[in-house]
C-alpha cells in the first residue's frame, strides 16, 4: 500500500506543478505552433509515466522498437491487463501517442487536460453513434501525423488471457489507411490486480511486432485483420486462437 500512497503523492505534486506547463501549450496550440507544443507535451507525459513505472518497482523489457515506422503515424494495438499499461506504453516505446480511452477519465482533473493535448480520444462505449465519432476522430488524428494506441479489448483482462476484440475496433486503422503495429503487454495485470489498490512490483515485457500496413493488403487480409492482430498477440501471450 506504501508503493500505492507514493505513487499518489507524486501524480498529485506532478500534475499541480505542470499547470504552467499546461498554460503553455495551450498558448502554443492557439499560436499555431504544433512542433513545439508536441515537444512540450510529449516531453512532460514521458516523464509523468516513467517515474510512475519506476515508482512502482517495476521492470520493463521492450523487444522489438525496430519494427516502428519512424516515418509515418501508426496505430497501436495492444493487449489490456492492467491500469499501468498506458505509463508503460508511454514511457516505454519510443515514439509519441495518444489513446482511445474511456469517457469516464475525461472527469478527472489536469490529467483530463493533458490528455486532450496529446490528441486522446475519449469514446463513450454504450453510445453506438458516439463510438462510431470516436473512432472517426481517431482516424482523423492519424492522417494528421498522430499516432494512436487502442485497446480493442474494450477492457482490463482480469486473468492476464486475451480477450476477444470488440467489432470494428480496427476501423480506426483501415480508415486512415495506417500501419497497425500490434503490441503484447506481459506480467503488467501483477502490477495492480483489477479491483485492488495495491500496488506491487513486476517484470513486464512488451513486444512489438512487425508492423501490417493496411493500405497494402487484400479485401480478405482486411475483412480478417481482428483476427490476425489477435493471433499475434496471443502467440506472443503463449495462448492459442481458441484460448
Amino acid at each position: 500500500m506504501i508503493r500505492s500512497i507514493t505513487i499518489l503523492i507524486y501524480l498529485v505534486t506532478y500534475l499541480t506543478s505542470s499547470l504552467g506547463k499546461l498554460r503553455r501549450v495551450s498558448q502554443l496550440e492557439q499560436a499555431g505552433k504544433r512542433d513545439e507544443k508536441d515537444k512540450i507535451v510529449n516531453d512532460t507525459v514521458s516523464k509523468w509515466a516513467k517515474a510512475i513505472v519506476r515508482l512502482s518497482g517495476s521492470r520493463v523489457s521492450v523487444q522489438g522498437q525496430e519494427n516502428i515506422p519512424s516515418d509515418r503515424a501508426v496505430v497501436f494495438v495492444s493487449n489490456h491487463q492492467s491500469n499501468f499499461d498506458i505509463p508503460i506504453l508511454l514511457g516505454c516505446i519510443d515514439k509519441p501517442k495518444a489513446f482511445i480511452a474511456k469517457i469516464e477519465l475525461r472527469k478527472l482533473p489536469v490529467i483530463s487536460s493533458w490528455m486532450d493535448k496529446m490528441g486522446c480520444i475519449f469514446m463513450d462505449r454504450s453510445d453506438a453513434r458516439q463510438s462510431l465519432k470516436s473512432i472517426s476522430q481517431g482516424s482523423d488524428n492519424v492522417k494528421s501525423g498522430y499516432s494512436m494506441v487502442i485497446f480493442p479489448e474494450g477492457t482490463r483482462s482480469e486473468d492476464g488471457g486475451l480477450k476477444e476484440f470488440k467489432p470494428g475496433s480496427l476501423k480506426l486503422a483501415t480508415k486512415a489507411q495506417a500501419p497497425i503495429v500490434p503490441v503484447t503487454i506481459i506480467g503488467s495485470k501483477d502490477i495492480m490486480l483489477k479491483g485492488k489498490l495495491s500496488v506491487y512490483p513486476s517484470d513486464v515485457r512488451i513486444i512489438i511486432s512487425k508492423p501490417i500496413y493496411t493500405d497494402e493488403i487484400s479485401k480478405e487480409d482486411e475483412k480478417n485483420l481482428g483476427d490476425i492482430v489477435r493471433g499475434e498477440i496471443l502467440n506472443n501471450l503463449g495462448q492459442t486462437q481458441e484460448a
